[in-house]
């Protein structure tokens, strides 16, 4: 992007609320339903010529959204015959890009009384068909350019196929006749079925209720201050709370404008923040990895100091708010990107079971690493198991809620795990009921598998239970932060810290590197500066140069795969039990790296492994039982 393109927004103010056309005043008007679980498109007609959303399209306003939708809800119903147009929480799966067809998919869902599946155009088609099966979904609404995808999906599996209007995309909507959305309790309906990332075992579909979303809404725009004045650039995946809840709904809810970009791009993001036209971008989340791109982007392309200090000037001056989360931030990344936008990434805890519980502040003090204090409405606690095995199966070590934090005494800054109590809790894993009770304690507490302290007034997430908190030696190693304190090396760009199973320490610290090009780096060199700073248990005993850690869309590293994959051979010659899920990772592994033993010290270990070194040290039968009780957990 040159410099002179960019010009205009120096002497450009944010303008006042704007509207789609005609001269009456923007309504601002409360929803005209009244029930407190009520889902946001109840909302949008109050809106009525506002702009919601601006995408390649053109742009849409609430009413445009309402009315669309409606007419896409009777079609369903029809199709499916439901006369009284009410699905009774059937499911309905839909493929749409980031833009209006998403909004129109999804809030017909709820029109016509179903349950919403967003599906994600990247996934394999097996994953698509898994997804519609294992909601049982009733039909599935295609935006145009995936209708041809989902043919012979949909053909397999027996589900009707549901391709949204062309008029959806352009057109000017109207009140269709025929019958309009119905009064009812939506509070106990569910809304929305979010599959997990996977990355501790197969996905499992969240079945959130209306009452959860809304509490998980209204929070964030409290917390975060959200206003029909904002106006938020979304580039990030719409199958996760991140880009559903927290980009999409939170705007939308208050009356506000999403731009939504069908994909990132670095180039485009740079000019939608920079840029004058309007609406002006005031606010922009993302996952860290999209944040390193970015800065990655402006170090090629933004290389003249005067350019620098347009870019500064530019985003204190229009962007109030900036957010990172889905995946832990790293601090080089936080602190190259406050210098310079100028802005300290506010950094939040949340999950797909819970939507956002923890959050920094939106004007205090933002400290790096720390997720903040509960959000309005969220309960947390924060215990260890009880050793004593009567009473209370666990130990509570500190309890808070947006008010205040209570810490027993004699558990100052002890970790353990995090417990989440609230309205924005999800009802259940869907089909699976005893996997939903064992998700919660025996008083209603959801248990969330990370482990966290309270320290210096705010909470601080250590990383996953089960890969994340690894067991050498009778110490526990958080991995998170043995990752934040190696990426402070001016020679590594990624790290991801694994606990590979060892037969003498239980797990041993392995550390996945990857380094900035044109650097070079020996294994004894960066194991000694490791030592540096970090405590000799959490050191390291073996570092593995990678060219690319991989991660999913939402910046998550599956580390039990990477655990598995870089298995040590004496353990992985041992034979140990095996379950379904090594059999289905050994039976797809492609021909890459897998971890061998240091060759010697000072060098590199050998990344030289593949699919057919596996099949000869591993019984196919057996692998993980035995590994699970020397401290490498179970996979499921």
């Amino acid at each position: 992007m040159s410099f002179r393109r960019l010009l205009c927004a120096v002497a450009s103010h944010r303008p006042a609320p704007w509207r789609c056309g005609g001269s009456s005043p923007l309504h601002t008007a409360p929803a005209a339903c009244s029930d407190r679980s009520a889902p946001v498109f109840t909302r949008a007609l109050a809106f009525g010529d506002r702009i919601a959303l601006v995408d390649q399209h053109g742009r849409h306003t609430y009413k445009d959204l309402y009315y669309h939708s409606l007419r896409l809800a009777q079609e369903v119903c029809r199709l499916l015959e439901r006369a009284g147009g009410d699905l009774q929480e059937e499911r309905v799966s839909f493929l749409c890009s980031n833009d209006v067809s998403y909004v129109v998919a999804q809030w017909a869902s709820w029109m016509s009384g179903g349950v919403a599946v967003p599906l994600y155009r990247k996934h394999p088609q097996a994953e698509l068909e898994y997804f519609i099966q294992d909601s049982r979904s009733s039909v599935v609404l295609a935006g145009q350019e995936y209708v041809e995808l989902l043919r012979p999906v949909v053909r397999k599996l027996g589900v009707p196929l549901l391709p949204l209007p062309p008029t959806v995309y352009g057109t000017a909507a109207e009140e269709p006749g025929g019958w309009g959305v119905w009064e009812q309790n939506w509070r106990d309906r569910g809304a929305m079925i979010v599959y997990t990332s996977g990355t501790t075992g197969r996905p499992k579909g969240v079945l959130s209720t209306h009452h959860s979303i809304r509490a998980m809404v209204t929070g964030l725009v409290h917390k975060w201050a959200w206003s029909k004045d904002d106006v938020i650039l979304h580039v990030l995946p719409l199958h996760h709370v991140h880009g559903v809840v927290n980009k999409l709904l939170c705007p939308l809810w208050v009356g506000a404008t999403c731009v939504m970009l069908p994909e990132f791009s670095a180039q485009l993001v740079w000019e939608k923040l920079l840029g004058c036209e309007t609406p002006r971008i005031n606010v922009f989340m993302a996952v860290p990895t999209i944040y390193a791109k970015l800065m990655d982007y402006y170090d090629r392309h933004f290389t003249q100091p005067h350019v620098q200090d347009f870019v500064r000037a530019v985003c204190e001056e229009k962007i109030r708010l900036m957010v990172s989360g889905s995946a832990a931030l790293p601090l080089p990344v936080l602190e190259k990107w406050q210098s310079i936008t100028g802005h300290t990434l506010l950094e939040r805890y949340g999950m797909t079971e819970i939507g956002m519980a923890l959050s920094n502040p939106l004007t205090a003090t933002r400290v790096p690493g720390s997720v903040g204090t509960p959000l309005p409405g969220v309960e947390v606690r924060i215990v260890s198991e009880n050793p004593k095995k009567e009473g209370c199966p666990y130990v509570l070590h500190a309890e808070g809620n947006v008010k205040e934090t209570q810490v027993t005494p004699g558990f100052k800054e002890k970790e353990g795990e995090l417990l989440v109590r609230g309205p924005s809790v999800f009802r259940e894993y869907w089909d699976k009921p005893e996997e939903t009770r064992h998700a919660f304690t025996w008083d209603g507490w959801f248990k969330t598998g990370d482990t966290a302290v309270f320290k210096d007034g705010r909470y601080w997430i250590r990383g996953r239970t089960s890969v994340d908190i690894i067991k050498s030696g009778g110490y526990k190693v958080s991995a998170l932060e043995v990752e934040r304190l190696l990426l402070a090396h001016p020679s590594i760009t990624d790290v991801a810290v694994i606990g590979v199973p060892d037969m003498t320490w239980g797990q041993r610290v392995t550390a996945l590197v990857t380094l900035q090009e044109g650097h070079s780096l020996s294994h004894r060199e960066l194991k000694e500066w490791a030592r540096g700073v970090l405590a000799p248990y959490a050191v390291p005993s073996e570092f593995l140069l990678v060219e690319e850690i991989p991660r999913n869309q939402m910046g998550k590293i599956n580390k039990r795969d990477l655990a598995l994959q870089h298995a040590p051979l004496p353990l992985v010659a041992a034979r140990v039990h095996c379950n379904q899920r090594t059999q289905r990772l050994l039976g797809r592994w492609p021909e890459t790296r897998a971890a061998a033993l240091p060759k010697a010290a000072g060098k590199w270990p050998s990344h030289s492994g593949s699919l057919e070194f596996f099949r000869n040290v591993i019984d196919p039968e057996c692998m993980a039982k035995k590994s699970s009780k020397m401290g490498g957990g179970e996979v499921p």
